[in-house]
């Protein structure tokens, strides 16, 4: 007889999650900020800290980067564009256990634009108040942002880390 463990849906707490992110600014410095998370779930399977599937939304119009200036232009058609696309989303489409958590691939739309992104995932507490810290590197060309007279001074590169704590239902 095959017994299967029943999984939870566990609810992202808003509240409690982070993303910030650090890209390289005029080859010197790095301007780092924060994106909130508006929600999410983690469909996690009883007795485990591996989920089975992920999905999140982030909040880019409240974007944060220490510099009030900075994060008006960054609202704009030639960066994000939150007018047009207020919200960022990430849905998992693979999730492998590694030795302190796991890695997960999955799919995050920013700016219109949809693409393949890769995270390493610590995953600490226990089955029943699991918390996420992740890390990823996005390609800021990747998601089609038009060329500003600034983009040669930026990095490429955007690492993002992640804190992820979650709801009972």
């Amino acid at each position: 007889m095959l017994h299967f463990a029943l999984a939870t849906l566990l609810a992202i707490d808003p509240v409690k999650s982070k993303v910030e992110f650090s890209v390289a600014h005029i080859f010197v410095e790095h301007v780092v900020g924060t994106v909130p998370v508006i929600s999410g779930s983690i469909d996690l399977p009883a007795g485990t800290l591996v989920p089975t599937s992920v999905s999140a939304v982030l909040d880019p119009t409240k974007m944060k980067t220490g510099e009030v200036d900075r994060d008006g232009v960054m609202q704009t058609p030639e960066w994000f564009d939150t007018k047009k696309f207020p919200t960022w989303t990430f849905t998992s489409t693979k999730i492998t256990p590694a030795p302190k958590g796991f890695t997960m691939d999955g799919l995050l739309t920013m700016h219109g634009v949809t693409q393949p992104e890769h995270l390493v995932v610590v995953a600490s507490g226990d089955p029943q108040h699991p918390v996420y810290h992740a890390t990823c590197q996005i390609d800021r060309h990747a998601f089609d942002m038009s060329v500003t007279r600034l983009d040669p001074v930026i990095g490429g590169t955007v690492d993002v880390t992640l804190d992820i704590y979650v709801t009972q239902p």
